[in-house]
């Protein structure tokens, strides 16, 4: 006989699973919880489970063992009990957490219920890897699982751990909230934030660039890539300043760096990980490996490498303010990349060493759900993980003045969570965007309460990266020779129409998950996978460089004249390469970084980029964000030629200054004598150039040229 997944479900509950319940004997059965034996007053049987009501209640400080004989001795796990109801009344905690410092008095709060003592420990120095002994020791007191101390006087500059005991282990934990640290964050750190604040903080404001999230053009950068290429000229590479640093050129006197990005005109950066992630990944102390930082160690505190001085527990924080600021004052707003999905190992952090079976998801049989594929889930849906992660937004919101925050495989997360996060980010009363990877993913939570795309119709102002219109343009993700659209595929005229129109459910033969086109995030590359211009060549290895960039400007054409937000990851509107590797998270500097000599190669491919965005920017009809709107004001050409696309926006769509826009994306490589409906059109946009240099009537028939896109008005 096998007794195996034993749970404890509420205080006075255990249920288990066994292979052949007609051998069980249950007066061979004993629960002990701690060196108590627990008396069963009840035990059931349904199917192969088997329930047991105790008399007493469980005290969850203390293991659970399930013993049967002499021969059966099990742990009965408790994350069961800590997700439900019962437990939440009992130990639901809505305050602050975290050190609250004054120069008068500072006061510490942690929440682990399950810990049999708690003290604080206080150092002078912020570098754990001294094994230094700290100068004091204070325990702290509980009160429903809140173990708490106010310390009287001025601790400024002091770092600080606690010492948690639980489950006959003694662990040395970073607070969780911890909001500064040392060198490796595994030392909290006490300061006056607002020492931390740049010149004229205080008046740094988000641009007000957007109305709508639709109005925003995305542009994925990452803090080292930007400025590790030496043809960057940029003197703080890899840092925070560096992007911050303006009137930086090539040798070709070009543009760099924030000047260039400023120039190209999108509205919003989205920077890569930027709080701190794991010092086994990079050590602050000798940054030389690369990583992306997806796997998270200190959720509000910036990454160190990315500073001038890592020791410095305020540098890296005023640094990371200085850059955000400068990006503001040149009109663009500041989107960061989170990680609340997983934590960068399952058993070595701050919250696993709190409280154990809380934070982490579980399977049923008590090992840690893994649907991210690294090891672990965060359990959004347990109220104080939901609370940790809402806080930290508002925070981050609030002492950064972040703009939006991009959700990493935000799939894990649940639908209730991330409402409520958007409900947070709106009491703060300014335009902050919400948006995320809608994968499904093969985590222990319930389909219907997945942050997903196919649940994004319970999610109305969250985005979703839009996978449709990547792999419709690209080709798909997962099969390295699929081709798509722009890349030489075939018979893609269908999904090119719902890519275009967001994604919307436009009729009963063009469906798209989404209510509005607010919530499709359109891109055909990102940091993850092969670059674009690198898929792009895999499939059509006997093109020319110059056909490969007619495929990029293509690809990136429909992107910006589509319905829906548009995104677009750094260097790829002049076709940057990784060298074919589709996953470069360690791969060295020069694989990864912004070669700037090849964009001044190709410097009319971004000056073409530059002037789609702008166009986009300064008509409204290419960002509707009401479904029904967009239906009355588009119309599809019908019986378009093979491999071609063809759309009309009409009666001023989205109040828009033109009266109708014609659209023509052209996938051959060939020219198209496309038909012309409603008489006379001006181009505006062909293969080679955007703007008003770019004029010309035609009526009845066009020549649409391989491999373009095209828009028209009258």
């Amino acid at each position: 006989m096998k007794i195996f997944n034993a749970l404890v479900t509420n205080f006075n509950r255990i249920e288990f699973k066994i292979d052949n319940p007609s051998e069980l004997n249950f007066y061979m059965l004993n629960i002990v919880n701690g060196r108590n034996y627990m008396k069963i007053i009840e035990h059931s049987i349904s199917d192969n489970t088997v329930f047991l009501n105790l008399e007493n209640e469980i005290d969850i400080k203390m293991d659970c063992l399930l013993i049967y004989g002499d021969i059966i001795n099990i742990k009965c796990c408790y994350f069961k009990l800590f997700s439900s109801k019962e437990f939440n009344d009992r130990y639901y905690y809505d305050g602050k957490l975290g050190v609250e410092y004054t120069p008068q008095k500072s006061i510490f709060k942690l929440w682990a219920p399950s810990a049999l003592n708690v003290k604080l420990l206080l150092y002078k120095n912020g570098d754990a890897a001294l094994n230094d002994n700290p100068v004091h020791s204070i325990y702290l007191n509980e009160e429903n699982g809140l173990w708490s101390t106010p310390i009287e006087g001025d601790l400024k500059n002091y770092y600080y751990t606690y010492q948690v005991v639980l489950y006959n282990e003694v662990n040395e934990v970073t607070d969780p909230y911890v909001k500064a640290t040392g060198i490796n964050g595994n030392r909290g750190a006490i300061i006056d934030i607002s020492e931390t604040n740049p010149e004229n903080w205080d008046k740094d404001v988000s641009p007000s660039t957007i109305n709508n999230f639709t109005d925003a053009v995305i542009y994925e950068i990452s803090i080292r890539d930007i400025s590790s290429n030496p043809n960057s000229n940029i003197k703080n590479t890899g840092k925070y300043l560096g992007l911050a640093e303006e009137n930086t050129k090539t040798k070709n006197n070009l543009s760099t760096g924030l000047d260039y990005i400023k120039e190209l005109g999108i509205t919003h950066v989205q920077i890569m990980p930027i709080f701190d992630f794991s010092y086994k990944s990079i050590d602050e102390k000798m940054p030389s490996e690369y990583n992306w930082g997806y796997d998270p160690q200190n959720y509000n505190v910036p990454e160190g490498t990315y500073s001038t001085d890592p020791y410095d527990s305020k540098c890296r924080i005023r640094e990371l303010k200085t850059l955000i600021s400068a990006l503001h004052k040149n009109n663009i707003s500041v989107n960061v990349d989170v990680v609340f999905n997983h934590l960068w190992n399952e058993k070595e952090n701050s919250f696993e060493k709190t409280f154990p079976g809380y934070y982490l998801r579980r399977n049923q049989d008590g090992t840690f759900s893994n649907g991210t594929g690294c090891g672990n889930d965060t359990a959004s849906e347990n109220l104080m993980m939901k609370k940790f992660i809402i806080d930290s937004v508002v925070y981050l919101s609030q002492e950064y003045h972040i703009d939006g925050f991009r959700f990493d495989l935000m799939g894990i997360h649940d639908i209730d969570a991330m409402n409520q996060i958007r409900e947070a980010v709106d009491r703060l009363g300014r335009p902050i965007m919400l948006y995320g990877e809608g994968w499904n993913l093969n985590t222990n939570l319930l389909y219907e309460k997945k942050a997903i795309i196919q649940n994004s119709f319970k999610t109305p102002r969250i985005g979703y990266f839009n996978e449709i219109i990547r792999d419709s343009i690209r080709g798909s993700l997962f099969d390295a020779n699929s081709k798509g659209f722009a890349s030489g595929g075939e018979n893609f005229e269908n999904s090119i129409k719902l890519s275009s129109i967001g994604c919307i459910n436009y009729s009963e033969w063009l469906k798209g998950p989404f209510n509005s086109p607010e919530q499709s995030i359109n891109y055909v590359s990102c940091h993850d996978n092969a670059a674009l211009y690198d898929k792009l060549k895999a499939l059509n290895p006997d093109d020319s460089d110059g056909t490969l960039m007619e495929r990029v400007k293509l690809s990136l054409g429909i992107i910006l004249t589509s319905q829906g937000t548009a995104f677009l990851e750094c260097g790829s509107e002049f076709g940057r390469t990784k060298n074919g590797i589709d996953n470069t998270y360690k791969s060295p500097d020069y694989i990864n970084w912004i070669d700037w000599t090849l964009r001044d190669k190709r410097i009319n491919c971004v000056y073409y980029i530059k002037n789609l965005i702008n166009l986009r920017k300064n008509h409204s009809a290419f960002r509707f964000i009401n479904s029904d709107d967009l239906k009355n004001h588009l119309e599809f050409i019908n019986n378009s030629p093979k491999n071609s696309v063809g759309f009309i926006l009409k009666n001023k769509p989205n109040g828009d200054s033109w009266n109708n826009l014609l659209i023509i994306y052209n996938a051959n490589n060939h020219a198209l004598n496309f038909p012309i409906p409603w008489g006379n059109w001006n181009v505006y946009v062909n293969k080679n150039s955007v703007g008003e240099s770019n004029i010309r009537d035609v009526k009845n028939n066009y020549i649409v040229e391989g491999l373009s896109v095209n828009v028209l008005y009258n």
